[in-house]
This record gives C-alpha cells, structure tokens and sequence, in this order.
C-alpha cells in the first residue's frame, strides 16, 4: 500500500509540475527559476530528513548513486526549463510521455530482468503513434517549438538513464536521502550554470521576481517543495521497489491531467486531435502494463 501511495504522490506531483515550471520562468528567467528551486528545495530537503529522523548516508555505494541521480536532476531539469518556454505546459507531459520507451531500451541493456516483451513494444508503438498524432496536427511546428520539443526528448533520454543508472547502483538508500544527495550534486551545478550564463545580477533577477505575478514566486516555492523535496523522494523510493520500466509509466499517466490543468489554468487548447492521441497513449499504457509480466507487479527490487 505504501507503494501504491507514493506512486500516486509522484503521478500527482508530476501531473502539476509542468505548469508550474512554466510560471516559474516568467520573471527572471528560466534558469533563475530552476536554480532558486533547487537552492530552496535543497535546504527544504535538509529539513524534513532532520524532522522525520532520517540520517544522510555517505557510503560509495550511496555516493555513486547521489552523483547519477544529480547529474540525471541537472541535465534533464535544465532541458525541460529550457523547452517551457516555446511549447505549453501540456506539452511538455506529452512529450515526456516517451520516457518508457528510453527507459525499456536502457533498461534491457543495463538490468537484468527488464525485458521488452512483444506486448510492451505494441504498447509503446500505441503510446508513440497517441503522441506523433497529437503533436503532428497541434503543433505549430515553428523552429522555437521545434527546439522545445527536440529538448524535451533530450530530457527524457538523460532522465531515463539517470534512472536507471541509479537503480543499478543498487544503493538500498531511503528516498528522502536519495534526494538531499542528489540535490546537493545538482544545486552547485546550477548556481555555477546561472553564475557563468546570466547577465543579470542577483540584485537585477531579484528585483524582478519582486515585480513578476504572485504565481510565480508561489510556483517556485511549490516546485521546491512539492516538485523537489516530496516529488524526488516519492520518485527515489518508488524507484528502489519497482521496475525501472514500470517507473517510466508515471510519465504516460500525467499527459492527461497536465493537459486539463493547462487547458483550465493557463487557458491552453484541447483540440479532438488531442483528445483522439490521449486515447492512444492510454490504451498503450493498459498494453505495456498487461504485457510487462516478467515479475510480479509490485515486487521490492532486489539485487539479482
């Protein structure tokens, strides 16, 4: 049942944090965002492990998996930061909706025991054709989103080896120290990107923030507690105890409720294409779920 839960947590987590990034950008920068939420997301992090008494492990085996679970969080946020700025928020769940079929690939090659069975290929051959469908007749295919869509594919394929690097690290670390460990490999990162790209002083990007819409600074602090601190812990610990390929299916879930709160919110367009291409990627989630039974569904990961 604890699994279950955190897996819903991150779908819900997930689910919201697409637009919420997409506010966040809109004072200082997108980097700037991503880098002021990943400070306070890493302070928060430090917090809640001393509130809920749970120790930081500093073990190799620990440390090698913070460094790939870091450097996953630095390449992939920064892609999807990126990206936010030429394509709406729903689109960016979309399109990270191809994440399973990275991480079954990667999976196959790097973990013993993550099969890609003929089932799961036709389900992700579905779930691919719900989003060529969608993007193919929705997308103004403009060389910015085509640059936004080309970052988020990037995203995906850095995210998905980041995770499943890590869960071959076999570490055995709670999720809460999974992610201050991570986090403290991202965060420095960051801050230098932003120290070295930015033209703007820390006074000038503050002051902005001070002048953006009060969603922004709240989207901030959302994505830094909610989107970094509960959204990686829940992510680390579902990561430890499920398949690695079963993970990835969090990201074919989301592009329906990210579609909604973008359609309700920020006031995005749900075209019948659209509604036609969800469809598919649904049904293809129901056929990679069925045809994935190599090992029982919610079987704790352990080492082979």
């Amino acid at each position: 049942m604890q699994i279950i839960l955190a897996y819903l947590g991150v779908v819900l987590i997930w689910s919201t944090t697409p637009l919420a990034i997409a506010w966040s950008g809109q004072a200082a920068g997108f980097l700037f965002g991503l880098t002021a939420r990943m400070l306070l997301g890493t302070i928060l992090a430090f917090i809640f492990a001393a509130l809920i008494g749970k120790k930081v492990i500093w073990h190799r085996r620990a440390c090698t998996a913070y460094l790939y679970g870091g450097l996953g969080i630095y390449g992939s946020m920064i892609c999807v930061y990126w990206s936010a700025q030429f394509i709406p928020s729903g689109w960016v769940s979309l399109l990270f909706g191809l994440t399973p079929i990275f991480s079954s690939i990667m999976a196959a090659l790097w973990l013993k025991g993550e099969l890609i069975t003929r089932p799961r290929i036709i389900g992700m051959l579905m779930g691919l054709a719900g989003l060529a469908m969608i993007f193919g007749s929705s997308l103004a295919w403009g060389m910015p989103a085509v640059l936004g869509v080309c970052g988020i594919l990037v995203s995906g394929m850095i995210h998905s080896a980041s995770a499943v690097w890590v869960k071959r690290t076999r570490a055995q670390v709670s999720g809460i120290s999974m992610t201050v460990g991570s986090l403290m490999v991202a965060t420095p990162l960051l801050l230098i990107t932003w120290a070295l790209t930015s033209q703007a002083s820390m006074d000038e990007a503050w002051a902005s923030m001070m002048a953006a819409p009060l969603h922004t600074s709240i989207s901030i602090a959302y994505l830094a507690l909610f989107g970094s601190v509960f959204g990686f812990s829940l992510y680390f610990y579902v990561l430890q105890h499920v398949e690695a390929t079963r993970v990835a299916l969090i990201s074919l879930m989301t592009p329906i409720t990210s579609l909604m709160l973008g359609h309700y919110l920020n006031h995005e367009v749900i075209t019948s294409n659209l509604i036609i291409g969800a469809s598919l990627i649904i049904g293809g989630l129901a056929v990679f779920e069925l045809g994935g039974r190599s090992l029982p569904k919610w079987i704790p990961f352990r080492p082979n």
